[in-house]
């Protein structure tokens, strides 16, 4: 695990409200974007100069965006769809302690591949004695299937994975059945750690018959059709995952965030300040998922964001994580560049035809274009020509860095605000960081990890708000692929036995 420790740098927080100033959209027909002939050359590009201003993220205004995430989180720990931010009750009620002993599963399905994982667990100790995975991928036939296709052919690949294990390095207790902890990233309606039922498909899938069906239960009953002795006794997701993952090594982290494709966020909240537990258990602490990619309140969006948002697959829906993820932050790029290349000079005379095409560029491509420091920008001339196909000169490779950077930058600023939302609410009820107590944010996600400069943005944010004293006792951990594990533990966590 690779850990960061934020630096201190000045603060000036002035909470003010910002309006924004919308670019109007420009219509091209598809047909003729190759034959187009743009206006002369100018000295400079309204449309990047605009676009840049939109984008601002001054740390007033970011203060505006924590406070308003921070009161969508009160509202829905308060009643059911308070808020943007559903603040889901997970009932991951205890937190693994170190003392877990023997053999567990983990099982993720949150996309085109699921992973199996063996877990031999040697108490405080040995920890972690022995650990297996496995990945599969999910034919393309059965995302469209039935459900019991579905799960028969993942509890078909689980009977497999069990057969091959090596008796002398993973031990089941006699009597026992084996446990799984099942991490299922699409969004469900939790009613107890090992039950929920789906509330949607996502991600391409779009099985049948499934919906409002308990998604423990359809596994359940495939794993008994193949003759497999195992039960889900943890329902989870991957950032519930990841943090109970870190939590087992560092018992000072109290959420989990992911920034990869998609993002999500979770944290260790008092059981005494969730309104919507009525008649519950008050006492102690459970994990609340916040769902925080559905945040949309005071965000600058540009008429960029909006047509994209138009465009998608969920349009007027998860606004932030349109902002702040993997997936889209190419996307917007390419489309500033676009119109920048149906009004201005960039890229010559005409628009180029691949520039057009929707989701061509990648956050990978992002990063390696801002990681380019030669001279005449080679690299960034060598990934616009190798996906657009075109051969900009300087002034352009400088152009669209510009424009990679607005949008990263605004990303990470974005994302470092929620973070801050986050740590302030725990800091609400713990009090931990007043006293100089270390608070981990279990990270993970390959947005974060392999895009330095969005990091960079994102912990500058945190400084700014939390200011320089709390923030000294606030630490990032990238903790990679440790959700497997967080939920094998937390199968060990809730056994029956």
């Amino acid at each position: 695990m690779s850990l960061i420790t934020f630096a201190a740098s000045p603060l000036v927080i002035t909470p003010t409200v910002r309006s924004f100033t919308f670019s109007p959209p420009l219509r091209r027909s598809n047909n003729t974007v190759m034959s187009a002939v743009r206006s002369e050359t100018t000295s400079t590009c309204p449309v990047l100069t605009m676009f840049k201003k939109d984008c601002a993220t001054p740390t007033p205004f970011l203060r505006d965006v924590a406070n308003a995430i921070a009161d969508d989180m009160q509202a829905g720990l308060a009643v059911h769809g308070g808020g943007d931010l559903e603040m889901i009750l997970t009932y991951v009620d205890a937190l693994p302690s170190g003392k877990e002993e023997g053999l567990f599963y983990a099982l993720d399905l949150g996309g085109t591949n699921f992973r199996v994982r063996s877990v031999q667990l040697g108490g405080e100790e040995e920890r972690v004695v022995a650990t297996k995975s496995e990945q599969l991928s999910i034919p393309q036939k059965l995302m469209i299937g039935t459900s019991e296709e579905l799960f028969g052919f993942i509890a078909s690949k689980l009977a497999d994975f069990v057969a091959k294990e090596e008796p002398g390095r993973f031990r089941l207790e006699q009597g026992r059945k084996r446990e799984i902890g099942f991490t299922f990233s699409f969004p469900v309606n939790q009613t107890s750690i090992d039950s929920g039922t789906l509330i949607k498909w996502t991600k391409g899938f779009n099985v049948s018959g499934m919906e409002g069906k308990n998604v423990v239960a359809c596994l359940n009953e495939a794993m008994e059709a193949h003759g497999l002795d195992m039960r889900v006794s943890a329902l989870v997701n991957d950032g519930v995952g990841t943090l109970a993952g870190a939590r087992y090594w560092d018992k000072d982290v109290m959420a989990g965030v992911i920034l990869g494709t998609g993002t999500n966020a979770c944290y260790v909240e008092q059981k005494h300040a969730i309104p919507k537990l009525q008649n519950k258990s008050s006492s102690g602490t459970t994990i609340i998922n916040t769902e925080w990619g559905g945040f949309s309140k005071c965000l600058p969006r540009t008429i960029f964001d909006q047509e994209m948002d138009k465009d998608s697959l969920n349009p007027g829906e998860h606004l932030y994580e349109k902002m702040i993820s993997g997936m889209y932050l190419g996307e917007i790029v390419r489309r500033v560049l676009l119109h920048m290349c149906q009004t201005s000079d960039l890229f010559g005379q005409a628009v180029p035809a691949k520039l057009e095409t929707p989701l061509a560029l990648k956050s990978q491509d992002l990063c390696k274009m801002q990681e380019d420091n030669t001279d005449d920008l080679s690299s960034v001339g060598s990934i616009l020509y190798n996906i657009f196909e075109v051969k900009g000169d300087l002034k352009d490779r400088r152009r669209v860095m510009e424009v990679c950077d607005t949008v990263v930058k605004r990303g990470g600023r974005l994302a470092g605000a929620g973070i801050v939302a986050i740590l302030e609410r725990i800091e609400r009820e713990t009090k931990r960081l007043a006293s100089g107590q270390r608070t981990v944010v279990a990270m993970d996600g390959a947005l974060y990890e392999k895009y330095p400069q969005y990091r960079q943005y994102m912990q500058d944010a945190l400084v700014e708000l939390l200011g320089d004293e709390l923030a000294s006792h606030v630490q990032i951990k990238h903790t990679k692929d440790v959700s497997g594990l967080g939920a094998a533990l937390l199968a060990a966590t809730n056994s029956i036995y």
